[in-house]
């Protein structure tokens, strides 16, 4: 338990180094958020919707704000898959799933911090109907965060099973623009869940892209009641488990008939 600690704690450190493309980062999700804000807002204007402008707006800011999160990705891991040299890994004294787990966790973790704190105090200062709300009650915000918690477990989780299929086809742009393009679309990312049509929420949601980030940001934003989290967070974190289930079986697999090539 002490390497990975180490290796977590390491991997923070050095997500710190990258100021340049934390503020780029922060830059082009502002952007992105106006626009997309600037969109809603005129989707409004001609046909309002029975979830208020202002839970929509709070929903792609937070949403924004956690892009980070979401899509980051451990680039070493990639190379290392492609040039072979994941081999000296297989040598460690300790469970590769859980040694790159600790690392993408760290990734995720401290990339998001240093973008989503910036830009949600920036977001909270702009105008009513453009910028982040706070929550109705502090009950809210607090259950938002206990939510948040299963939900990065989640997104870790799902992160190594797409590493796992990448050991097995040593390209990941395949797989993993699959994989992207579910997790953006079914989390809430490109279209709030929100705003699907009811009959499609009552499945969206009770598929692991909806724990990540769509089920925080309701409790936050009230669209779920705070004692609504007590059944969120457990199905949350039985996700969790299935796919670090799912994730170590895929390795465990792919270190028992892999083939590495090269020198």
């Amino acid at each position: 338990m002490r390497a990975y600690l180490v290796v977590f704690r390491m991997r923070l450190l050095m997500e710190l180094q990258y100021r340049g493309a934390m503020i780029g980062g922060i830059l082009c999700q502002m952007f992105f958020g106006l626009v997309l804000t600037a969109l809603y807002r005129a989707l409004y204007a001609g046909h309002p919707q029975s979830v208020p402008i202002e839970h929509v707006v709070s929903y792609v800011w937070l949403q924004q704000a956690f892009f980070r999160m979401l899509l980051a990705t451990d680039p070493d891991l990639l190379d290392k898959i492609r040039s072979g040299n994941i081999a000296y890994d297989m040598c460690r004294p300790v469970n590769m799933y859980w040694f790159y787990y600790a690392r993408i966790a760290a990734q995720k973790l401290m990339g998001s911090l240093m973008r989503g704190v910036p830009m949600l105090m920036v977001a909270a200062l702009l105008p009513k109907g453009w910028g982040l709300t706070l929550p109705d009650s502090p009950l809210g915000l607090l259950a938002a965060i206990l939510s948040l918690v299963p939900g990065f477990f989640c997104m870790c989780a799902l992160e190594n099973v797409t590493m796992g299929f990448t050991m097995r086809t040593l390209d990941p742009r395949g797989i993993q623009s699959m994989l992207n393009l579910l997790m953006m679309t079914f989390s809430g990312n490109i279209l709030p869940l929100t705003l699907f049509p009811d009959s499609w929420q009552r499945v969206i949601t009770l598929l692991p892209y909806a724990q990540l980030l769509d089920a925080p940001i309701r409790l936050y934003t009230g669209e779920y009641a705070v004692t609504e989290a007590f059944h969120i967070i457990p199905v949350q974190a039985l996700w969790a488990g299935l796919l670090i289930m799912l994730g170590t079986g895929i390795w465990k697999a792919n270190r028992k008939r892999m083939i590495v090539q090269g020198g």
